[in-house]
């Protein structure tokens, strides 16, 4: 596994620490995992060129109604 060393202030590492304990994790699996989410691929393969190619009937938005009249919180 690769190490990686990164430089950040002060204030921003121990709002870090504070979030990691928090979770229940080390400093490193905290950062690790937030690495990874913003890294990651987050849509399958070819997700966006299954667009348009719907080939059924035409969707049709139901009937919404009239809103609500609500009182206000004065």
């Amino acid at each position: 596994m690769t190490q990686l060393h990164c430089y950040v202030p002060d204030d921003v590492a121990s709002k870090l620490q504070e979030k990691a304990t928090q979770a229940h994790l080390s400093l490193s699996k905290y950062l690790a995992l937030l690495v990874k989410k913003e890294v990651e691929n987050q849509w399958p393969d070819d997700y966006f060129q299954l667009f348009g190619t719907w080939q059924g009937e035409p969707l049709e938005r139901s009937e919404q109604g009239d809103y609500e009249q609500r009182e206000g919180f004065n």
